[in-house]
């Protein structure tokens, strides 16, 4: 349980947040303000929101649980699965979608393909926030819990209070700039961890010998790369087909949460920088995230839950005043990454569903009036889907799982959308459809099919290639657009005038 300073920490940093989302809101006066922030931000607020968007309280707590549970393999997703992305889509792809002038990756696809493909590709990127936030909400009842022996169900509610209403006062302006408060907090609060806990724990050497007592295969857990044999998610296979050539380009390409805020930028040359400093964060990520997984094997090698790793190592380590500290600092994790997901969710409900199909001549007061309305939805349903994270095996499986279903799919269009101009548009239509369907028939013949019970790498990479494979064979077969129709949406096909 935390002291009295330990409180005082949090509460600083909660009214700290709180009016920094206020001082933003006299900037949002329209819904390009709330959206893209005026696109005036500056690269390195723009780096530091995309880490700590992507990297919160459930990282903190899942990772460290699937360390706590199968050792250092999980760290291929910030090291393999995230800074070779990073620097394609900084290089290729956020010039590419900049210069459009789009505010979502489906309005994207559905200049380059057609209506239908922009919609589903939409829909499907909200269910996946409106899961995935659930998932989060939950992450902060397990921390609460833990640390300060509050209900699951107040834990939750206060959470999406406080991010709500920040995230409505300010945008994505106060989004990004309280992302970049909260990253400096978590990483501070991270290494304070690492620090201590290899301190207490004797060193690398010391938490080694500790886990071969407690651990029959302990060398398991220091292996980056698990054979194809594995019990755990986390096959070599898996890791080079599905993470690296799918779910790592995918989500770092075609995921709106991490591409919203490039869009934001002030300029190109802002937006390719912007990924290219989040990249180079990303990679002391594993460090913060995975190691105190393994130190709470040493310190606490019985829980019955691995996401308890981190929550417990945390109470049984850090003094007085760091407590505090690396509370915000989950709770900053935690926020950020709902606040990426609310704005981006109301991005796409309002501009790719709402104003295409509904009400296509609102004004533009109106449109960011719905976008206030789909942040407190979107809240609101999180809160009451925050249980479904309970039918996996750990915070981060769920989270994968859920990604798995489409990102392939999505991924397989994005990529021969723009580098192959014989790609028709019910070639994306039929590729989106026809892969997403693949991944549900994956999943339900799974037993069968997989000898992992959670086979979400595989899944990401044969909805992929089935994606690739259905938008070139109905291409082919189908009419080719005008080339005038090309112009500024295919690589290499500058746009005339």
């Amino acid at each position: 349980m935390l002291s009295g300073i330990d409180y005082f920490v949090v509460v600083a940093y909660l009214v700290g947040i709180m009016l920094l989302g206020l001082y933003f809101r006299q900037f949002v006066r329209s819904s390009k303000d709330f959206f893209l922030a005026g696109k005036a931000l500056p690269f390195w607020a723009i780096g530091m929101s995309i880490v700590v968007s992507d990297i919160g309280a459930q990282d903190f707590v899942g990772i460290s649980g699937q360390a706590y549970r199968h050792g250092i393999a999980v760290g291929n997703f910030d090291w393999i699965g995230s800074v070779p992305a990073m620097l394609l889509a900084a290089f290729i792809f956020v010039p590419y979608f900049w210069k459009a002038g789009v505010y979502t990756i489906p309005e994207c696809l559905g200049r380059r393909y057609n209506d239908g493909v922009r919609a589903l590709a939409s829909l499907t990127w909200i269910v996946f926030f409106a899961f995935n936030l659930g998932i989060v909400f939950w992450a902060s009842a397990v921390l609460l819990k833990t640390l300060m022996g509050w209900p699951e169900w107040l834990s939750i509610i206060l959470t999406a209070a406080v991010v709500g209403l920040y995230t409505l006062m300010g945008g994505l302006a106060a989004v990004v700039m309280t992302d970049v408060i909260q990253m400096v907090i978590m990483f501070i609060g991270g290494a304070a961890v690492v620090f201590l806990g290899f301190h207490e724990v004797g060193g690398w050497t010391g938490m080694v010998d500790k886990l071969a007592l407690v651990r029959e295969n302990h060398q398991s857990y220091l292996e980056l790369m698990q054979p194809v044999d594995t019990q755990t998610p986390y096959p070599w296979t898996g890791i080079l087909f599905g993470l690296t050539f799918v779910m790592a380009n995918a989500y770092m390409i075609g995921n709106q949460a991490v591409v919203q805020r490039c869009l934001a930028a002030k300029n190109e040359w802002h937006a390719k920088a912007s990924m290219i400093w989040a990249a180079f964060l990303k990679m002391f990520i594993p460090v913060l995230v995975l190691f105190p997984g393994l130190m709470a094997i040493a310190f606490h090698p019985a829980l019955e839950d691995g996401d308890m790793a981190f929550p417990t190592l945390i109470t049984s380590l850090l003094p007085p005043g760091l407590g505090g500290l690396m509370f915000a600092a989950l709770l900053a994790g935690l926020m950020s990454s709902i606040d990426s997901m609310v704005n981006s969710t109301a991005t796409l409900w309002t501009k790719d569903i709402y104003q295409k199909y509904m009400r296509s001549d609102a004004t533009d007061a109106h449109y960011l009036f719905v976008g206030k309305i789909a942040t407190v939805a979107l809240l609101l349903f999180g809160v009451l889907t925050s249980g479904v994270s309970k039918y996996f095996a750990g915070l981060y499986v769920a989270i994968q799982t859920f990604l798995s279903f489409f990102q392939g799919p999505i991924f397989s269009i994005l990529l021969l959308g723009i580098f192959w101009k014989r790609a028709t548009q019910w070639g994306g239509l039929v590729g989106l459809v026809g892969g997403i369907t693949v991944s549900g028939l994956l999943y339900a013949f799974k037993g069968a099919l997989f000898t992992i019970h959670d086979p979400f790498l595989y899944v990401s990479w044969w909805s992929f290639v089935a994606g690739l494979i259905l938008t070139v064979t109905v291409s082919l077969l189908t009419q080719p657009h005008p080339y005038q129709r090309l112009e500024g949406l295919v690589f290499g096909l500058a746009k005339k005038g």
